[in-house]
């Protein structure tokens, strides 16, 4: 079993930044991709960033070159770096991660959501 730890979610007024964070822990042999997922309310979840594990990453078009999606595969951790904070970035951001199970199976985790108020 994984587990999922996220923080650093919170209450930012727009044009401001913050950094979430999700440190996975348990049985894991090797983790594929890691993301980050957001859902606002009244809304469908949305992947806001990715990155594989050979480091390539993908975005949302709402948050390119905003966000920075970026992982530590030493600490098995995944971070997001989010800049330039506007209203409509309102939502609970769920961390994403694919560990591997030999041979060959692949397992998807989700962290408890934290939540991102941007407002003045």
């Amino acid at each position: 079993q994984v587990q999922l730890v996220e923080s650093g979610g919170g209450l930012v007024q727009p044009g401001g930044s913050l950094r979430l964070s999700c440190a996975a822990s348990g049985s894991i042999f090797s983790i594929d991709a890691m993301a980050w997922y957001r859902q606002a309310p009244g809304k469908q979840r949305e992947l806001a960033a990715g990155i594989t594990s050979g480091g390539r990453t993908i975005y949302a078009d709402s948050v390119e070159d905003r966000f920075t999606v970026s992982r530590d595969n030493a600490n098995n951790t995944v971070y997001l770096q989010m800049d330039s904070l506007k209203p409509e970035d309102t939502a609970v951001y769920y961390c994403h991660v694919r560990v591997l199970t030999p041979p060959h199976t692949f397992v998807d985790y989700w962290g408890q959501g934290t939540q991102v108020t941007v407002s003045s």
